[in-house]
């Protein structure tokens, strides 16, 4: 079978990422998480106090050369794992105050250019899934399959707070709900690559799906498209 790129977008809380690991699993590709290398540098970002209660954004940019993001194989749990300058912090990243300074680090040029520029040299003759906010858009535009996946923003707060709650953190519905919306938002009107749909991207709304009928769906898009290549 021919290897391909496939790029999934979406909204936050859809799910992406659960759905690109399996998939990658399924296919014996190499999985990237996008979404975690934004996540390391907003946690570096906090942890130097250049955003959060406080901003400096020219001092994170000119730090920016300091950090060393790799994605490490953990084979006991199947997965690789973010670490930030020699620092496992795959659970830091996920916590809430993470989430709520994200969407503004993301925002910054500078952020953007050098991570999709990472991004882009992760490509090769492997096959290759990607999942994040502009993956089809700007990363790999030519992307054999692109997948652009959607809730209702009741759904995705919903999963959200169970999985934050599973996690330990103390947190409201209505905090998790209004972080999903704020997101939304700054992810769609942001100036530097917003969330859009690819012309080209196969539109997903999985609002009333269980994990398993999404895979199977993902999954026969992927097997059409790595036929055709053969």
């Amino acid at each position: 079978m021919g290897k391909i790129t496939i790029a999934i977008d979406g909204y936050s809380s859809t799910g992406k990422s659960t759905i690109a690991k399996k998939l990658a699993k399924a296919l014996d590709y190499i999985y990237v998480d996008t979404g975690a290398m934004y996540r390391a540098v907003t946690l570096y970002a906090l942890r130097n106090n250049y955003v959060g209660t406080t901003e400096d954004i020219p001092a994170l940019i000119q730090d920016l050369p300091n950090l060393a993001l790799k994605f490490v194989p953990n084979k006991s749990l199947g997965m690789s794992e973010m670490h930030l300058n020699g620092e496992n912090v795959e659970r830091e990243i996920r916590a809430m105050e993470v989430s709520r300074n994200v969407s503004r680090v993301s925002t910054i040029p500078e952020v953007r250019h050098k991570l999709v520029e990472m991004q882009q040299n992760m490509a090769g003759k492997e096959g290759l899934v990607m999942d994040g906010r502009d993956i089809g858009t700007v990363v790999f535009p030519n992307a054999e399959l692109k997948i652009y996946m959607t809730a209702s923003p009741n759904a995705r707060a919903t999963r959200r707070y169970k999985e934050l709650l599973d996690k330990g953190e103390q947190v409201s519905f209505e905090e998790v709900l209004e972080n999903v919306q704020k997101r939304d938002f700054i992810d769609s009107t942001r100036e530097i690559s917003p969330l859009r749909k690819a012309d080209d991207a196969i539109a997903f709304d999985n609002s009333d799906m269980g994990l398993e009928e999404q895979f199977e769906r993902v999954y026969d898009f992927a097997l059409r498209i790595i036929e055709q290549q053969e």
